[in-house]
């Protein structure tokens, strides 16, 4: 066995979100660890969890990104292997499919001879471009808004157990929450095609993790916004605001014309991202969704912000049904 051999590369693009104008994607370049979702057994859920974290960075290499009508665009990994192309362009809504998915190809532009390069070096994206008549979007949290994770749970062991003790298609969706995303996605109509977008404070390192589990569930496709994994040690000064409510807001920012609901849950920081959010464009957050989490003082703190909150229309909902019945009343499915 050659324990010095190494792994065939690979580029994964994560699905991110853009206009007829503006191309952005970002992903990463890796080596391919060979990581199968569907693997069970606690050494080979402990294993993959290894795999996960401990990456192998095709650092400060140029990256190719080619569109169906033959426009290519350059750019370079850094020192992570992480890529960002983010950049003005043309008639991209053309080349979209019915549900507004931009595809395109990624590849490495230089040869490794110590590497095997997958797929003929030729590597699949996709960017959400949604369509024009959208009747809005919504942005929804992922840890215990539509997965349990036990975020709240002492020292957050439970988040720990599940992340990585159980695989991806054995971790089960909050009860009915497919079926109010779908019923958000395709709006009051039944025909729309209205975006979904999933954030969440887990790292990048999730992100494959986290598509299998939102497909295997028949959640409606949607870009999966994570953050960059942090030494919990740096001495760094932390930013200012969130990841997630930056996400939030650029998304915002990106479709200025598109009003949006909010799905999150009490447990931790989204009634304070959701509640600055609304504050800031009250015209434009058409409700706020928060599942209600097992946790007396955390359930107590957010029923007071909200008690006399009339910005925009709050509801703390035990279970999806109440969710359903209120986007039904308001005209949202």
């Amino acid at each position: 066995m050659n324990f010095f051999k190494k792994d065939p590369l690979q580029i994964i693009a994560f699905q991110s979100y853009g206009t007829s104008g503006h191309l952005y994607c970002r992903g990463r370049a890796l080596e391919d660890e060979d990581i199968d979702q569907k693997k069970g057994g606690f050494f080979n859920l402990l294993i993959n969890t290894w795999k996960r974290f401990r990456t192998d960075e095709i650092k400060n290499t140029s990256i190719i990104l080619n569109l169906h009508n033959g426009k290519t665009i350059f750019s370079q990994t850094d020192e992570k292997g992480y890529f960002l192309i983010d950049e003005a362009s043309e008639n991209l809504d053309r080349q979209t499919n019915e549900e507004g998915w931009l595809n395109f190809e990624l590849s490495y532009s230089e040869k490794f001879p110590q590497y095997l390069i997958q797929k003929e070096n030729r590597f699949p994206g996709e960017m959400l471009i949604p369509a024009i008549d959208s009747d809005f979007g919504v942005i929804s949290d992922i840890d215990d808004t539509i997965l349990h994770t036990g975020i709240v749970s002492v020292l957050k062991w439970q988040v720990l157990k599940n992340t990585v003790f159980k695989r991806p298609g054995k971790r089960l969706p909050l009860e009915g929450a497919p079926e109010f995303y779908n019923l958000l996605h395709r709006g009051k109509t039944g025909a729309k095609a209205n975006p979904m977008f999933y954030v969440s404070h887990s790292p990048w390192n999730l992100y494959h993790y986290l598509e299998f589990f939102l497909k295997k569930n028949n959640f409606p496709k949607g870009p999966i916004l994570l953050r960059t994994f942090t030494n919990p040690f740096s001495r760094k000064a932390k930013p200012e605001k969130p990841q997630k409510q930056k996400e939030i807001m650029n998304i915002l920012k990106t479709y200025p014309q598109l009003s949006f609901i909010l799905i999150g849950d009490s447990g931790e920081h989204d009634p304070d991202i959701y509640i600055e959010i609304a504050e800031a464009h009250p015209e434009r957050i058409l409700a706020i969704y928060l599942r209600s989490v097992k946790h007396k003082k955390r359930m107590i703190r957010v029923k007071g912000l909200f008690s006399n909150y009339e910005t925009v229309p709050v509801l703390l909902v035990e279970s999806s049904d109440e969710a359903v019945e209120h986007a039904r009343k308001s005209g949202f499915i």
